[in-house]
């Protein structure tokens, strides 16, 4: 029957009003029982998200009122359809949400696993793994009693700290810890047992890291009911009062949080402070309207640039005028008694709820201002300056040719270069690569030496070692804290610590580093508790522990809600979300329940920010307030009027001020301040470290350096051209006095095996060369039997200090009045003069020589080359040998 009234009702919509016929038109669509005719249902005959009734039924509704009393028996038939479609709608989205988790879980069934076993090959684990797998250990009951019992042997106190951060899967490892302090043996062993939790659920803010402040009241009840069965009643102390902060701020923060019972705020815990005495006061400055800029710029300004008068640049700004202002006034600070000492910029502490845009704004204000800043309290390296400038010049030594990578550097600290610079450099070079250009110029010769001594060492020099040799050798350290500020030093030196580590896992290379560096994007965590005499700009979640004198509040407008989660948790299963039009029950509750904890664990970000102050807090807000005055900068301010603040008479405005105690007739304690003053640099420190000089040892004639082949030559290898030299140098050694019919079968034989073996037909080749060399008439007197062979030498070499030479000379002629040295050289080409012979070669002899006139002082030391490629012997004249000594760089 519902196709037949689906029917009626278009036919009767289609005379109607122009409502009615768009109802007719939707109905005219309806091809089906399925589910797009559900969906087209729904929009006819339910409300829509917007309505007081969310895809409720429109009884009475679906038709205008002149068609309802013109066809009253259609009427209540419509309804009835309309409230089983509302019925059909919660089950057709639930089927989606099921198809959608149905998915997750596919995946997770897949995906859980092989994390698993990619964890379980590195031998790696996370925080997690360790609680779940203690967790395990100590509830598992093949293994549990056992574990427990010898473990109880060895506890006697559990301490608890912070509970209120502690997870439910943490809580499970206590209660199976203290079990046996309430059961088993452990009740009757006479020792004494305790168990001491200390927490505060009003400072529950790390529902991110599985905090569950409802698990603090889960344990209390448990281990009271588990304690009072033994006949020791657990033991509940409160806390009220408080040893940080002025009566001014608790009295607000009571009234602020009060009522809000469900966060943790009970009327029965209020605040007391412990220095009643002590001055407090909490100002209220006037709310910063939010600006629109989008577009009051430049057409070539930044798309990231902020106005100068943006609401949050405003706001950053007048912050940093009045710490300048307190500073410079020596505003006094209570101290309690009637005394008070000037304020310093250690006494503040600036808390913003995100890293965001304000968070900068506050810190380059206050850097412009000159006031002295710790700066961020977390750094993601990868971002900051100093360590992006590091790597642009890093870039550049692995490649070359990266342009942009090399300008980045020119234009950073570390060269100094500015904007017309590096135009003059870039501009008209015709397509060429920068460092070509750069590299031809004349100018800018310091830029170039550091390039090139950079460049020169990339290919040896870890990566660690590197960034060292910029910082240091080349001042780059130096360089760039005095452009960026003393926080540049905590980037830099995670930069090395990164490096280092990155060594410890990974073959070095300073590509790999650089692809490392670029898929880690690591984070370091300054302790802004020790920041000394700085001004502290941090999250609320990072100020948890800490205090200060004076406290700012500056981000506490309306924020926009989280999208929320896309996996929701139950007891029973894990549920993937859907969007807010298409949430089944189930799911809307499950959302509505994170919604309710977000709104409380804020209230307790705004309880934590509020008492991190001693005695003045300052509130500020810039952009736009909640309409329904839940902002945090709303609820302070209604706190204030019923606790009676004061107008605050502002530059920008009013504000208000709620203050206790005489802040107007302190006496102020003038504490003699001293700056650390840096000593005087004594000179020796400027100066680079003079180059000791390694020993040299003991050279070889052969390694002194320069070349031993001509230009032209070419051919064999290095390697196989000293196989050919050791194989004509056998030859030369055995054949000698042998007939020369034996020579091929000797020649067979020493050439016959290891890895200076030749074939037949090389063998051809060398005896022929060897042939001529033993068979020329000018060379006998090199192989007659007053000829020695293969000398070893050992003598000082004055031309390198400290060096020491030993080689061998081929052949040594001894005579009356003169000494004759001879070494065998197989080069391919033979040169034609003297003045062709490689320097490697003349060095070689030089060496012989300088060593042969200390063995044989006062006769003529004489020097030749054999060339046995042509069996020419070349005399070498002394002065041209000894003078090539002269220049030696040994290899």
């Amino acid at each position: 029957g519902e196709a037949e009234l689906l029917a009626r009702l278009a036919e009767i919509a289609s005379g109607g009003s122009a409502n009615d016929q768009k109802l007719a038109a939707k109905l005219m669509g309806v091809t089906g029982p399925n589910l797009e005719t559900l969906e087209l249902l729904e929009t006819a005959l339910l409300y829509g998200s917007g309505a007081k009734a969310p895809f409720g039924a429109k009884i009475d509704k679906v038709l205008t009122k002149a068609l309802n009393t013109a066809n009253p028996d259609v009427v209540d038939q419509v309804n009835a359809l309309a409230r089983r479609v509302e019925e059909a709608r919660v089950r057709r989205v639930g089927l989606i949400a099921l198809e959608r988790t149905i998915a997750l879980n596919d995946f997770a069934n897949v995906f859980l696993p092989a994390y698993a076993e990619a964890k379980l090959r590195r031998g790696a684990m996370d925080f997690d793994d360790l609680i779940n797998a203690t967790r395990r250990l100590l509830t598992d009951r093949a293994v549990s009693a056992w574990v427990l019992y010898r473990l109880d042997g060895g506890i006697d106190h559990i301490l608890v700290d912070e509970a209120q951060d502690t997870s439910p899967a943490q809580w499970q490892v206590i209660q199976a810890l203290a079990r046996e302090f309430t059961s088993g043996e452990g009740v009757d062993d006479g020792r004494e047992r305790t168990i001491f939790v200390v927490g505060d659920k009003k400072q529950s803010i790390y529902s991110f890291q599985g905090a569950d402040p409802d698990g603090f009241d889960r344990m209390r009840a448990d281990f009271a009911e588990r304690l009072d069965a033994m006949g020791t009643p657990l033991q509940q102390t409160s806390l009220q009062h408080s040893f940080r902060s002025s009566s001014a701020i608790l009295g607000l923060v009571d009234m602020v949080f009060a009522g809000r019972d469900a966060a943790g705020f009970v009327p029965e815990e209020i605040h007391k402070a412990f220095h009643s005495d002590l001055p407090g006061r909490v100002d209220l400055w006037p709310h910063v309207q939010k600006v629109d800029n989008s577009d009051d710029r430049d057409w070539d300004d930044p798309v990231d640039l902020e106005a100068e008068r943006d609401h949050d640049v405003v706001l950053a700004e007048r912050i940093a005028t009045e710490i300048k202002a307190m500073i410079d006034a020596q505003t006094p600070l209570p101290l309690g008694g009637g005394r008070a000492r000037p304020v310093h910029a250690g006494d503040i502490m600036i808390l913003v709820q995100r890293r965001k845009r304000l968070f900068n704004e506050i810190i380059a204000a206050c850097k412009a201002a000159d006031l002295p800043v710790a700066g961020a309290d977390r750094l993601k390296v990868g971002q900051e300056l100093a360590v992006r400038d590091i790597v642009a010049l890093l870039a550049f030594l692995a490649t070359p040719e990266d342009d942009l990578s090399l300008a980045s550097a020119l234009k950073s600290p570390l060269f100094g270069w500015d904007e017309q610079m590096l135009f003059d450099l870039a501009f008209g070079r015709g397509g060429k690569y920068l460092w070509p250009t750069l590299n031809a110029r004349e100018d800018h010769v310091e830029t170039r030496e550091i390039l090139h001594d950079l460049r020169d060492n990339a290919d040896y020099l870890r990566p660690f070692e590197l960034i060292e040799r910029i910082l240091t050798r080349h001042d780059g350290r130096r360089r760039l804290m005095a452009r960026l500020g003393e926080e540049a030093r905590d980037a830099i030196d995670a930069l090395l610590d990164l490096a280092l580590s990155y060594e410890r896992t990974e073959v070095p290379s300073l590509t790999g580093f650089l692809v490392w560096l670029q898929s880690d994007d690591p984070e370091i965590k300054r302790q802004m508790e020790s920041a000394g005499r700085n001004i502290r700009v941090m999250t609320v979640h990072g100020s948890k522990g800490l205090e200060a004198p004076i406290v700012i509040l500056p981000e506490t407008q309306a924020r926009r809600r989280k999208s929320g989660q896309d996996i929701l948790d139950t007891d029973d299963a894990a549920i993937m979300s859907v969007a807010g039009d298409l949430s089944p029950p189930l799911v809307t509750a499950l959302k509505a329940g994170l919604v309710e904890k977000e709104d409380q664990e804020r209230d307790r970000l705004l309880y934590v920010a509020m008492t991190r102050a001693e005695k003045w807090l300052i509130v500020a807000a810039a952009g736009d307030l909640s309409k329904d005055g839940s902002c945090w900068y709303s609820r302070i301010q209604a706190g204030m009027s019923q606790i009676g603040a004061t107008p605050l008479i502002r530059p920008e405005g009013q504000g208000m001020r709620h203050q206790v105690g005489d802040w107007d007739n302190l006496h102020v304690e003038r504490a003699i301040d001293t700056p650390p003053v840096d000593p005087d640099q004594p000179r020796w420190a400027a100066l680079p470290a003079p180059v000791v000089e390694a020993e040299v040892g003991t050279l070889s004639p052969s390694n002194l350096g320069g070349a031993k082949a001509l230009p032209g030559e070419a051919g064999l290898d290095e390697e196989a051209a000293m196989r050919r030299g050791r194989q004509v140098h056998l030859l030369l050694e055995h054949l000698v006095g042998r007939d020369p019919a034996d020579w091929p079968d000797l020649a067979e034989r020493l050439l016959s095996q290891g890895e200076d073996a030749a074939g037949e037909a090389e063998r051809v080749l060398l005896l022929d060369e060897v042939g001529r060399v033993l068979t020329a008439p000018h060379l006998r007197h090199l192989f007659s039997d007053q000829a020695l062979v293969e000398v070893s030498v050992t003598a000082d070499l004055p031309q390198i200090p400290g060096a020491r030479i030993h080689g061998t000379i081929d052949r040594l002629i001894v005579g009356d009045d003169s000494i004759l040295a001879v070494d065998f050289k197989t080069n391919a080409v033979v040169p034609e003069q003297i003045s062709d012979i490689p320097v490697g070669l003349l060095r070689q002899m030089g060496a012989y020589a300088v060593a042969l006139e200390q063995i044989y002082p006062g006769r003529r030391i004489e020097t030749a080359l054999l060339w046995t490629r042509n069996a020419q012997l070349d005399l070498l004249p002394h002065d041209v040998v000894t003078g090539a000594l002269e220049t030696t760089r040994p290899s």
